[in-house]
């Protein structure tokens, strides 16, 4: 028998059952899907393979995950100017002004990542009108919960009227236009309401968003990623258009689409449905439709902001505001839709950050639960940013989910920190605790959100939980670079449901496989997130770095 592939000289974490599980030399991969773990790396007798792929003695391991990421969001931004790495005001206004340059007079200047605690404050409308010659101008926070926009922009937006003054437009429930001593907005709308600015552009053009997936999957591959989720399409302030999962079927027709996809609709593309209960899509379709490669995933809800905006619902003031942040919407009404949702045969993503917000979520479960029991659901807690000992207990005991971002302690963890104070620190972005607890931590990165959505980085930062000026965020909720490893690929394929296709590899499994420059289990912390990804492999075939194992 002649197989499609054969993977040697390579030092094989199979992770199949604990640990780092069997440790082998090659594969044997045909029709997609591991056909045999070769402890000594040879083709047993009878078998031969069309193709090799020679690894060089590199460290083999499941393709890596990503349970909560924005991929056409992020694609967008890879178009826009990056003010991530930008330190001052000066620099941002500079930034436009180049790009603004090369642009017709009214075309829209377009940038994303700035962080007001790095830069000293927030853009204001009138230094972009004199920076982009009058152009209007939209810029994302690196939070995603905060624009700023130019005096073009928010008179489009009815935020400002022709003499400069407060507009007329309607500031939805769960969003804030900042104003000034004087009641002027200054530029900057916060949550709910920014959507007043976004669409002005949205929405995109199924093309363009399939060309935007396409510059994202690319990225994605050559950083091991194989399974991504994206967590809101059609909707929302995060949305890019109501056809959205049509530039996904477009990206994956033309073979653009590198991983594998769950897709999340967020809250405000469901309504009502006839003749049954609770909420969902036209024909009925909910979580589960699809296959391997795209899938229909749960119905997502943001229940509040985030901490580094001061937008998060907390239970007690921030330690640096005089308020505990908001809710995205009335909560009556979110906890409605959580409940609809849950009917009408959903899995549920609820996006909650502050430790009020993830007390209404586990609440909304419970009343779920209690109307019509599901045991068998996965919902979920995006974020889990403030999360008491006794909500842990809860978590565990409704069987729900947290999907927490060890990546925005380096991140943001200062920043952080500020918000909640010493005495609430310990409960930021716990791991351990939830590991204790019997609760599964998949990972994930918010990419484009905050900032390196690197998968890699996110392993370290499971291991370091450490700021980026050095400091330790919680060290009891620090894990080992195994438990890391599986979270970015056992506990990512578990919490999509494909548990029994992919995350290990083990004979029957999906072969998607990254191999890696050195064992991630085994370097020195400081090195995990700088390992270097020599090749990825879905259903055995290279998304990236084909040359370097030889299949180029």
């Amino acid at each position: 028998m002649q197989i499609d592939l054969h993977v040697t000289d390579a030092d094989v974490l199979t992770l199949d059952g604990e640990g780092t599980g069997p440790r082998a030399r090659g594969l044997a991969i045909h029709q997609g899907r591991v056909l045999a773990v070769l402890e000594d790396g040879a083709l047993p007798a009878g078998l031969t393979a069309r193709r090799t792929a020679g690894c060089g003695g590199a460290t083999v391991v499941p393709g890596l995950g990503d349970a909560h990421n924005h991929m056409a969001w992020f694609g967008q931004t890879l178009a826009e100017i990056d003010l991530s790495v930008l330190r001052t005001l000066d620099e941002v206004y500079d930034a436009i002004a180049v790009r603004a340059a090369d642009l017709p007079p009214d075309a829209f200047v377009t940038g994303a990542g700035y962080d007001d605690v790095v830069l000293g404050g927030s853009p204001h409308h009138a230094a972009l009108d004199r920076a982009a010659g009058g152009r209007p101008v939209r810029l994302q926070h690196r939070s995603g919960h905060v624009s700023a926009g130019s005096t073009e922009a928010l008179r489009r937006a009815g935020i400002l009227d022709a003499s400069g003054r407060r507009g007329r437009a309607a500031v939805p429930e769960g969003g804030k236009v900042v104003l000034d001593d004087n009641g002027v907005p200054t530029g900057v709308v916060e949550e709910a309401a920014q959507p007043l600015l976004a669409d002005l552009l949205r929405p995109f053009a199924v093309e363009d968003v399939a060309e935007a997936l396409a510059r994202a999957s690319r990225v994605y591959a050559a950083q091991g990623l194989t399974h991504v989720t994206e967590c809101g399409i059609a909707g929302g302030f995060i949305g890019r258009t109501p056809r959205e999962l049509a530039a996904y079927q477009q990206a994956r027709e033309r073979g653009a689409l590198l991983q594998r996809v769950v897709v999340m609709p967020v809250d405000a593309a469901l309504h009502a449905l006839p003749g049954g209960d609770g909420v969902g899509l036209d024909l009925g379709m909910r979580t589960g439709l699809g296959d391997d490669d795209l899938r229909l995933g749960p119905m997502k809800i943001f229940l509040d902001g985030a901490l580094s905006s001061r937008t998060a619902a907390m239970s007690e003031p921030f330690h640096d505001r005089d308020h505990a942040g908001y809710y995205q919407d009335d909560p009556a009404h979110m906890h409605h839709v959580v409940v609809g949702a849950h009917l009408a045969g959903w899995t549920v993503a609820a996006h909650a950050i502050g430790d009020r917000a993830v007390a209404a979520a586990l609440d909304a479960f419970a009343d779920a639960q209690a109307r019509l029991p599901r045991p068998e659901v996965r919902h979920r807690v995006e974020h889990a940013g403030v999360v008491s000992d006794a909500e842990v207990v809860r978590f565990a005991a409704l069987g729900v989910t947290p999907v927490p971002q060890a990546r925005f302690l380096y991140e943001i963890g200062d920043s952080m920190l500020a918000a909640v104070g010493e005495q609430r620190a310990d409960l930021l972005y716990r791991h351990a605790s939830f590991l204790r607890a019997g609760v599964r931590v998949p990972a994930s990165s918010d990419r484009p959100c905050v900032g390196d959505g690197h998968p890699l980085r996110t392993m370290q930062g499971m291991v370091q939980r450490r700021t980026s000026s050095g400091r330790t965020i919680g060290p009891d909720e620090r894990v080992d670079a195994v438990t890391a490893l599986r979270s970015l690929t056992v506990d990512t394929a578990w919490i999509a449901g494909d548990e029994d296709r992919r995350g290990t590899l083990a004979p029957g499994m999906l072969a998607d496989l990254v191999v890696l420059g050195d064992d991630v289990t085994r370097v020195e912390a400081d090195r995990i997130g700088t390992t270097e990804v020599v090749a990825t492999l879905r259903g055995g075939e290279p998304t990236h770095g084909a040359a370097a194992v030889g299949l180029g």
